[in-house]
């Protein structure tokens, strides 16, 4: 059993001892240590929105969440069964406090998780994040007395008006999605995707819609990762020909992958990639700028600059992404992960968007989906890792690494980067455990995995010495 306490939320395997997996008085109490921070820091503003994905888990997790809030004194917006953006967009809508969004997003079917968000829609800040924690352990907190308990209102309404906003952006173009007859089929993991992906498609005019696995009951159908190697049912029903894309998304519906016309991964590294490609052809200023994390493909970093434009790299994580394009004004941001940001809808990773500019941009392109795959570079990420002993000095085997390799462009903002012409390699201790990740690319996957191997033999070297 797992409970994992960190700045961004809860998370962790239902069932077990409470402290050591996510159960109901875990839940309650990080709820209650959340309600009340929002509390202090707007005592006039009671509202709170949440939203679920469909695990099996989900509508026990809600009540107690829910039921939590109300105790607190707190106003609830409880939008069911949803997605992560689309709970992010109705906490601004409803003007609220803060919201809770109740998944374990790719993770597999016994986990769950609460994640926080501010006023914003956004991911809370580690400093909150933090003052959260330390009001959980302390049991710092304090219930309403019957007559100020808080209410709760059942509202469905917002995915539709989360898709309404999408078709009114400027560069969602769904004359030409209409136009272009296409014919879709989608995996949504028997989650919230069966939802809200088919309203997307039939309100873009998009001609034929297949949803294998789509009753969104949490029994997820396979691993709830995006990767190829968990995507053989849609790759085999693209392989019969009949459909022009294959679109796949994560239980809550923040990250999102594309299958080709024959069945070929589009690659999850490139959605992002392609996305951005088209809204930078569509924006008449030079120089506007992208974001990615330090661990995503330099492929975004080529088609911005095909453009004019100017890349970013930030630390990883969703909330170190936004920063950064709030930082240097990015136009789109997002990760490797298949996580796409548009500022011009809302600062969150959103699958919804990133369906809709990819639809946009393939009705323009006017060619099948491997072909505008094919337009850009091939690179390969290698992801490796290295276990180290407790009680070996991590920050002084990167430090080492960062010496031996001075004479290359270093980016140390989390962990530590070395540029090398056309490749990279990115070394990131874990905050949980000795491990180093190492991630390399390179247009050959050789070259990566090589990378990688050789940035494994230096630390063993290191590790020797010591």
């Amino acid at each position: 059993m797992t409970l994992i306490k960190s700045i961004s939320g809860i998370r962790g395997t239902i069932g077990g001892k409470p402290g050591e997996s996510l159960t109901p008085v875990d839940v309650v109490k990080f709820t209650a240590a959340f309600g009340s921070f929002l509390l202090k820091r707007n005592p006039s503003l009671k509202k709170v929105v949440i939203g679920r994905d469909a695990r099996i888990s989900g509508e026990i997790i809600s009540g107690l969440v829910s039921n939590t809030l109300l105790s607190l004194g707190l106003d609830l917006v409880d939008l069911g069964l949803s997605t992560t953006p689309t709970v992010e967009v109705a906490v601004v809508k409803e003007k609220a406090s803060g919201g809770i969004i109740l998944t374990a997003s790719h993770n597999p079917i016994q986990w769950n998780a609460l994640k926080l968000l501010n006023e914003k829609g956004e991911f809370i800040s580690g400093e909150n994040g933090e003052d959260i924690l330390n009001t959980a352990e302390k049991e710092d907190f304090y219930f309403s007395e019957v007559k100020q308990l808080g209410h709760l209102t059942l509202d469905n309404t917002h995915l539709k008006s989360h898709i309404d906003d999408i078709l009114k952006l400027e560069l969602v173009d769904v004359e030409a999605i209409r136009k272009a007859n296409f014919s879709v089929v989608i995996d949504a993991i028997n989650s919230t995707g069966a939802i809200a992906v088919p309203l997307l498609l039939e309100a873009l005019g998009v001609k034929e819609i297949k949803c294998i696995n789509s009753e969104p009951n949490g029994h997820f159908a396979h691993n709830p990762e995006p990767l190829p190697k968990h995507l053989g049912e849609i790759s085999n029903e693209l392989q019969k020909g009949d459909f022009d894309l294959g679109i796949v998304v994560d239980p809550d519906v923040d990250r999102l992958a594309f299958i080709c016309e024959n069945g070929e991964p589009f690659g999850e590294e490139y959605t992002l990639v392609s996305i951005a490609d088209y809204v930078l052809s569509k924006t008449k200023e030079k120089g506007q700028k992208t974001v990615s994390n330090l661990s995503s493909t330099m492929a975004l970093k080529d088609v911005t600059e095909k453009h004019g434009g100017e890349y970013h790299a930030s630390a990883v994580g969703e909330v170190n992404v936004v920063t950064k394009m709030k930082e240097v004004g990015a136009i789109i941001g997002g990760e490797g992960n298949g996580g796409v940001i548009y500022p011009e809808l809302h600062y969150g990773r959103d699958a919804l968007v990133g369906i809709a500019l990819f639809l946009s941009n393939l009705a323009h392109f006017n060619k099948p989906v491997g072909f505008l795959r094919k337009s850009y570079t091939n690179y390969f990420i290698s992801k490796k890792k290295i276990e180290l002993d407790a009680n070996m000095d991590v920050d002084g085997i990167l430090e080492q690494i960062q010496v031996k390799y001075k004479k290359y462009p270093i980016d140390v903002q989390d962990g530590v980067k070395i540029l090398f012409d056309k490749e990279w390699v990115h070394l990131r201790k874990s905050n949980t455990e000795p491990i180093v990740r190492i991630y390399a690319e390179s247009e050959f996957e050789t070259t990566a995995d090589n990378l990688a191997d050789k940035i494994i033999q230096d630390i063993k070297e290191i590790m020797n010495k010591q």
